[in-house]
């Protein structure tokens, strides 16, 4: 142990002075200011502590040093941008020197180095890219997965119908059925609990802790990978090898029902049936990797996204009643009271798809954004949809920032920056958002959403969240109610016009991949 322990030291030693000759040699000019840096850890200890919300940490640098800022962590730089013009310059305009991911250590001993949302800026990332783009890159392409969507969004409505008290479990449900089906074809478990949506869940969980940068040491001290599990403060080994193994489980099993579906001519066309059938690749081979990790990245950039919108949506109503109000007046007006309202009433919504918007930009899915790297020195000068100068009164819940009326001027539409930026924008921001306007219009034509009574008094809600880098409401109690017995009905009637599909969950526990 003693020559372990030295050996450690030295290593450290060593990747401090490489990093520190490096980093001078390379930098054409001052880095941007941030607190000072100690000896050989730098700025570790100015990383955000655990369980503060990173976005709340990172954003008091800005009333202390600025728009941009900086860190060093064990010789690595970490630039902090917290002006959305600045954010625009670099990974938007220059977005081809600012596209890459930093390698991080963790998300490579666990498996998630090949998602989307952490690949290095390669040509299997553009590969992807294409892939993701070719299906449901732009609005018509997604138009084809709207009878999916309707479909869910009505089931939704009525397990909240049934069981109110089951919100973030439906809300799951609703987005991994969805997502499921586009991806694979799947069907999920109706009424019970579904293994694929359950392993899918816990997989992005651990995919949101994976890709933080400042979650695990080892991701500025890469050595520190070659220690044994029983080391003193090396458990992230073990961390990681639970986390591969339900990685695998993820990327695999469904790529594999898909296969074995269409090897039966018993399959349904989704994202992952069409790239089978139109790209040609060799099995094991690096394409055949691609393939399947764009369906996996399918999943991972919508469904956990989804959900924390959704969750956002009904923690917003019970705290903003005049917005439900008036929303649902719309609604009324619009539509009427004998139908819901569908993808073809969009366009006619304007306070709803305002509300949609203000979703968005009130608590959006990735309040820190993914961490970009730069492929080469660039220089530019010295929670942006919080900035009071964008969005006056950043806190409160008011879809009317984005209409016109008066002499009020809409205020920036947060898609340009809730999606991410440049190369990196989420290539399903199209499919989220159709998602997200019709669980949010279909819920507001029928239901009434409230603060819970208890004991005779109404139950306290704060608006407050949780960390990581997808970022989900505190659990908050309220009441769903039917806002008559004529939208119960309509609720109702959803078993009639969308009847229950078999599951696939048998098929997919028929597959065996590594023992799993």
């Amino acid at each position: 142990m003693p020559s372990a322990i030295v050996s450690l030291i030295i290593g450290l030693g060593v990747l401090y002075l490489a990093r520190s000759f490096w980093t001078r040699k390379k930098t054409p000019a001052a880095l941007p200011p941030g607190p000072s840096p100690k000896p050989i850890i730098g700025n570790l200890g100015d990383l955000p502590p655990a369980g503060v919300p990173e976005w709340e940490h990172w954003a008091k640098y800005k009333e202390l040093y600025g728009p941009i800022s900086s860190i060093n962590v064990f010789g690595a730089t970490i630039v902090i941008l917290n002006d959305a013009r600045l954010a625009f310059d670099l990974l938007e305009k220059r977005s081809a020197i600012h596209s890459s991911r930093p390698s991080l250590e963790f998300a490579n001993m666990s498996g998630w180095d090949r998602i989307l949302g952490s690949m290095l800026y390669s040509d299997s990332f553009r590969a992807t890219r294409k892939y993701l783009h070719r299906q449901i890159g732009a609005n018509v392409s997604v138009a084809r997965f709207d009878n999916i969507q309707e479909a869910e969004v009505r089931r939704f409505l009525l397990r909240l119908l049934k069981q109110p008290n089951d919100l973030v479990h439906h809300i799951r449900k609703e987005a991994g059925a969805i997502i499921l089906k586009v991806g694979y074809g799947y069907t999920i478990e109706p009424h019970d609990r579904d293994p694929l949506v359950d392993l899918a869940d816990k997989a992005m969980e651990e995919f949101s802790i994976a890709i933080m940068p400042s979650a695990f040491t080892v991701n500025f001290v890469p050595i520190l990978k070659y220690l044994p599990s029983w080391f003193p403060g090396a458990g992230f080994q073990q961390v990681a090898k639970k986390f591969k193994q339900n990685v695998s489980a993820f990327s695999d099993k469904p790529y594999h029902f898909v296969k074995q579906s269409m090897a039966k001519k018993e399959f349904e066309p989704s994202f992952l049936s069409r790239l089978l059938d139109e790209v040609q690749f060799e099995p094991g081979s690096e394409d055949e990797q691609v393939v399947k990790w764009s369906a996996a990245s399918l999943y991972a950039g919508g469904s956990d996204t989804t959900v924390s919108t959704l969750a956002c949506f009904f923690l917003a109503m019970t705290l903003y009643p005049e917005v439900q109000k008036k929303a649902q007046a719309e609604i009324d007006q619009v539509v009427g009271s004998s139908r819901l309202p569908g993808f073809e009433d969009r366009d006619n919504l304007p306070y709803i798809n305002a509300t949609v918007k203000e979703l968005l930009r009130w608590h959006p899915v990735a309040p820190s954004g993914v961490v970009h790297m730069s492929l080469e020195d660039d220089i530019c000068d010295g929670s942006f949809l919080h900035d009071p100068d964008t969005y006056p009164d950043p806190m409160a819940f008011k879809p009317e920032r984005f209409l016109e009326y008066d002499d009020h001027r809409p205020e920036r539409d947060p898609h340009l920056i809730a999606f991410g930026f440049g190369r990196r924008v989420c290539p399903g921001r199209s499919l989220a958002s159709s998602n997200v306007y019709l669980s949010v219009a279909q819920t507001l034509a029928v239901f009434n959403i409230a603060k819970a009574i208890r004991d005779g008094k109404e139950v306290d809600v704060q608006p407050r969240f949780l960390p990581g880098i997808i970022s989900h409401p505190v659990p908050f109690d309220c009441t769903i109610k039917p806002r008559s017995a004529g939208h119960e009905e309509l609720i109702r009637a959803a078993e009639k016009e969308y009847p229950w599909e078999k599951s696939h969950a048998s098929d997919l526990a028929q597959i065996n991949i590594g023992g799993q």
